[in-house]
């Protein structure tokens, strides 16, 4: 027997601390069909199974399989789905992870913070918001600071052009990299010697001799912060892996005559309260993998993916050739299990969200912008 995970009443709660906005996808045709898409079709079809009404502007054209909506702009309502994502999210398990080493390192990293000319936050790409720790403005106070935004080869160019602007508008600086690759790995380097270039003229004006830049790199487990270390120094310094909790203790390394980088374990809350943000962390592989099931996360994936226009439960049937029955992941879970892995839920959870975190859905960001 399974438990729908259905979607929430149109009405959306007063405060939502991942408010994220509206997009529009301009000049394109979504359709609802009644049965799958054929290969001849012309246009294929998107199928859409629950959730809300987009507010299309709806134009009927019967068809041998059913009927297709086109409307020359839709629109995905962001608010809503982040509220539909924590109505799913109260019958489940809450993620939480916090193992000894970030307790341990904790108060050690804020100690440390107070010697930084400048800090560096890394953060994943594809949920900007919420892979920032809620304590990390107060604890960076006025110090200088650079946002990283990795994983930039996982999203859109749309993605990446709105989040420049949004965070330009609040004065801070963003860089967009791919530590795998090091793209935008140079930038970052030459931005922090610039941001914190006033530090020897300052020492120099008091009679001190002049000494290396101090730059400490701080973020969410594995959201690539030691990748991107040994980007810049072009050679394996740090560990790195694609999970979370590789870097347990802090380590300072040194880039050139003139900047001094500090590793630094990931960091999170002893407690998530916002399990919205809780699942995405689980869906990107930024939190442990002991802090979720698997099952539930890639069940509430699902839904989120059907939701989502440029992925819909076409591509979810192309890939998997299940249907999306009322619109219950779990249930498509568990199907997928039946058909592929003998039964075992917990196989299927883990080839839909492992093809999830390897770009098999396409340039998908789980946030937006607030307005």
């Amino acid at each position: 027997m399974f438990t729908q995970l259905a979607p929430s009443p149109s009405s959306s709660p007063a405060n939502l601390s991942h408010f994220v906005n509206r997009r529009s996808f301009r000049n394109s045709t979504f359709a609802v069909s009644a049965s799958l898409p054929t290969a001849s079709s012309s246009r294929p079809p998107i199928q859409i199974v629950g959730g809300r009404d987009l507010n299309l502007d709806v134009t009927k054209k019967e068809e041998s399989k059913g009927f297709t909506l086109e409307a020359n702009e839709e629109e995905i309502d962001w608010m809503n789905l982040e509220s539909d994502i924590r109505l799913w999210t109260r019958a489940l398990r809450p993620v939480q992870w916090y193992p000894g080493h970030i307790m341990k390192t904790e108060k050690e990293l804020r100690e440390q913070l107070k010697l930084m000319d400048v800090v560096i936050e890394v953060r994943d790409a594809r949920i900007p918001l919420s892979t920032t720790h809620p304590k990390m403005d107060a604890w960076l106070g006025n110090r200088k600071r650079i946002l990283v935004l990795n994983r930039e080869d996982m999203i859109s160019n749309d993605d990446r052009n709105d989040w420049a602007r949004y965070f330009a508008k609040q004065g801070i600086k963003v860089i967009f990299t791919n530590g795998k690759l090091g793209m935008g790995a140079m930038k970052l380097g030459r931005l922090a010697r610039s941001l914190a270039g006033d530090v020897n003229g300052k020492r120099r004006e008091k009679g001190l001799l002049p000494r290396s830049v101090r730059a400490g790199i701080i973020g969410y487990p594995n959201v690539g912060k030691s990748s991107l270390i040994n980007r810049l120094l072009k050679r394996k310094i740090c560990a790195a892996a694609p999970r979370p909790g590789v870097t347990r203790e802090m380590k300072w390394v040194k880039l050139g005559k003139d900047l001094d980088l500090l590793d630094s374990p990931g960091m999170l809350p002893m407690r998530i309260d916002d399990q919205a943000a809780a699942i995405k962390l689980a869906i990107c592989d930024d939190i442990g993998e002991k802090a979720y099931d698997f099952i539930d996360v890639a069940g509430i994936l699902v839904q989120m993916l059907a939701r989502i226009p440029e992925v819909g439960a076409k591509a979810l049937y192309n890939r998997y050739k299940i249907q999306l029955e009322g619109g219950c992941g779990k249930k498509f879970v568990k199907t997928l299990g039946l058909n592929l892995f003998g039964g075992d839920s917990h196989q299927a959870a883990f080839r839909i969200l492992s093809d999830f975190r390897k770009g098999k859905f396409g340039y998908i960001s789980l946030e937006r912008p607030p307005l």
